[in-house]
């Protein structure tokens, strides 16, 4: 038989079936740890340390409980929670019941949470009783509030019940045995995760099974990840579902180890109690630990591996880690794209610099990793690929399996992102002529702060609502600790009359606290002759305050 005008000799008769073709998604890296290491431990959360059998049980029967419940293949179930085991077995039941998990910020107010919720249509909320008071008044917010599942965690301190029906006996409804068939469409969601990008209201990504295992496989390779990795959450699991560490880890038969809240008194001692091997989190979490009370700090036996994204930590602090035993790792990455997408992968021939030229080389973006298909500084408009010459600006631009399937019920913006076949991140950077990528400018708006993305819009939009506030704007000021902070350009009505404290209060009462303004100053904006206001002179003039 001879092959068709478009099909050569090796289509001929070679099917896809089930034998040469599985769907990729991470709930496979849970089967196989379980297998090989039943009782190794998984999970470790103060004094309770949960096995591999154990955690795939547990997975399981939470899959089998969502699904007595109702939830089906597409349905969002949301939840709020720090570090603990609930949110981890989340990344695998809720999947496994053929839904998509929505980690809830934990540090949003309640008019966001009730928005995201509504938003991402959540038909069953699983929330820990630390957040209650928050978590009532989102549901009391909303005309249709999922059905909830409380959390009594053994380590939380105080909270109300949010329902009658709390997370242990919710399990209890699901059978261990429950069985569930293998995934048949990869480009299935499997997470939705909602950042404030460039617009004040919060835009819902969205992930597939196959970027999640992807770039799950991606972090293992990167951060050397092995059966012998114990991992401690300083990083949010709400943040890109942990980077996608939550399935990283159990890609590589690691040990978790949960913590409700990022506290040196508690980070150093698990370090050396579990003999931690590696970690996360923004450059905020470097400078706690660098900068923690001595009493604090203690020597390990062993090196820490560290990695972290947005800007790079200060020579200072990378030197008192490395003084402290951690290696710092420099990632790169976006909501949009699970997380990290570019490290600054390590030459040799740097190890000769001095601190302050092996920090200028860290504080590079760097390369794509292995599971990006490619990543480019290219010209916003031609979308040409500028020179490698360390001075031509351009947009970095990414495209791949790792990037987002786009924004929920939100096309327009989904076609912005990933117009001429690349997703546009909006930073602003050059290409070196080893091909190292070096970001200069952010999105000319968003403030990241402790690594959360700040609209400046939404903040503009509640310095508006004063009734003594005629004009204001919003940029990054630097900061010490948080990296960048809000920093409040404010234009009072004629005659009208107020502080700065009073600024501060009325957006407390109407922003999540670290999107809340540290700094207020009062005057005339300045505008181009079209009446735009000059943000690049206000961040000048904040960066000098």
């Amino acid at each position: 038989m001879s092959a068709g005008p478009s099909e050569s000799i090796f289509e001929q008769q070679l099917a896809q079936n089930s034998a040469n073709f599985t769907a990729l998604s991470p709930l496979s890296f849970l089967r196989r740890a379980a297998m090989i290491y039943p009782d190794k431990a998984a999970v470790i959360h103060g004094e309770i340390t949960i096995s591999y059998s154990e955690f795939e049980k547990r997975c399981i029967r939470l899959a089998a409980a969502l699904k007595s419940r109702g939830i089906k293949r597409g349905d969002c179930v949301a939840v709020m929670a720090p570090n603990i085991p609930a949110l981890l077995e989340a990344h695998y039941g809720v999947p496994m019941a053929g839904a998509v998990l929505n980690a809830l910020n934990v540090r949003l107010d309640a008019q966001s949470i009730a928005f995201i919720l509504e938003h991402g249509e959540a038909k069953l909320l699983i929330a820990d009783r630390e957040f209650s008071p928050v978590i009532s008044k989102a549901l009391a917010l909303m005309s249709n509030p999922p059905a909830v599942v409380d959390i009594k965690d053994s380590l939380a301190e105080g909270g109300a019940p949010l329902s009658d029906v709390e997370y242990e006996e919710f399990l209890t409804e699901g059978a261990t045995d429950a069985a569930f068939p293998l995934l048949e469409d990869e480009w299935q969601g499997i997470a939705l995760n909602y950042t404030s990008g460039t617009t004040g209201s919060p835009k819902g990504v969205v992930y597939h099974h196959r970027g999640a295992y992807l770039n799950a496989i991606g972090n293992l390779i990167s951060f050397n990840l092995t059966s012998d990795t114990v991992y401690l959450w300083t990083l949010p699991m709400f943040h890109c579902n942990g980077w996608t560490y939550t399935w990283a880890v159990t890609a590589a038969c690691g040990t978790h180890v949960c913590l409700r809240r990022v506290d040196p008194a508690l980070i150093y001692p698990l370090i050396g109690k579990h003999k931690v091997t590696h970690m996360c989190g923004a450059p905020i979490v470097l400078t706690l630990l660098a900068h923690a009370d001595e009493s604090l700090k203690r020597l390990f036996s062993h090196n820490v591996k560290i990695a972290t994204g947005g800007a790079a930590p200060p020579s200072a602090v990378i030197e008192r880690m490395e003084e402290a035993g951690f290696n710092v790792l420099h990632l790169y990455g976006l909501t949009e794209c699970y997380g990290p997408a570019t490290l600054c992968a390590w030459q040799d021939n740097w190890n000769s610099l001095d601190l302050r030229g092996r920090s200028e080389k860290m504080a590079r973006q760097g390369v794509k990793y292995v599971t990006l298909e490619d990543a480019q500084i290219r010209d916003p408009d031609t979308l040409e690929p500028t020179p490698w010459d360390g001075e031509t600006i351009g947009e970095l631009m990414l495209r791949g399996n790792t990037v987002m399937k786009g924004y929920l019920k939100n096309p327009s913006a989904t076609e912005q992102a990933l117009r001429g076949g690349w997703f546009h991140t909006g930073d602003l950077g050059v290409q070196h002529t080893d091909g190292y990528i070096e970001i200069k400018d952010r999105s000319k708006d968003i403030i990241i702060s402790g690594g959360e993305n700040i609209s400046s819009l939404e903040v503009e939009e509640v310095l508006y609502r004063h009734p003594l506030v005629l004009e204001a704007a919003v940029v990054a000021q630097p900061d010490e600790k948080w990296g960048e902070t809000p920093c409040a350009f404010v234009t009072l009505q004629a005659g009208a009359a107020a502080t700065a404290d009073d600024i501060i209060a009325f957006c407390r009462d109407h922003l999540a606290r670290y999107k809340v303004p540290k700094s207020v100053v009062f005057g005339p904006l300045p505008k181009t002759s079209t009446g735009k206001i000059q943000k690049f002179e206000l961040r000048e003039r904040a960066a000098a305050l």
